[in-house]
């Protein structure tokens, strides 16, 4: 195989047959748009995975923990005990719900980025010099845009 620049090609689809320049310049702006979209998803996802970052909790210095075990009538060996623990109730994360609607729209952001990526990849398999120019210059004006918008974050 070689790469053509002729203006007749078929991507993807049956129904998506080129024929002639503005059928060209339309199926490259096209797939231009289409590798924008891919790499602002790419950002996207990355935005999503970082979430808002919280401090670590400060341990508790040795004389707060010493003067409440005291207090309770429990000793420090005890506080590590397994019937210890029991008794204390599990925290309640109010943030789990949130956390796991959040890995679906992750997974989901994930498989519409892949979907896309193989689209695009059989678009340049296509070996049209035009289609592949158009994802390359997509790539680039899609990564030119996306890229600093993780820096504001």
């Amino acid at each position: 195989m070689h790469f053509e620049d002729s203006s007749n090609v078929t991507l993807l689809f049956h129904f998506w047959d080129v024929h002639g320049p503005a059928g060209m310049v339309l199926s490259v702006f096209l797939v231009l748009l289409l590798t924008v979209f891919y790499e602002l998803l790419k950002v996207w996802k990355i935005w999503l995975g970082e979430g808002p970052v919280s401090p670590p909790a400060p341990p508790p210095s040795s004389t707060e923990s010493l003067g409440s075990s005291t207090a309770l009538g429990s000793g420090p060996h005890l506080e590590s005990s397994p019937s210890e623990s029991s008794l204390t109730p599990p925290d309640r994360d109010p943030t789990h719900k949130k956390s796991w609607l959040m890995h679906i729209l992750q997974t989901c952001v994930h498989v519409v980025q892949v979907t896309l990526g193989y689209l695009l990849m059989l678009c340049v398999m296509s070996y049209n010099v035009w289609i592949f120019l158009g994802v390359i210059v997509g790539s680039l004006i899609g990564y030119f845009l996306a890229f600093p918008l993780l820096a504001k974050y």
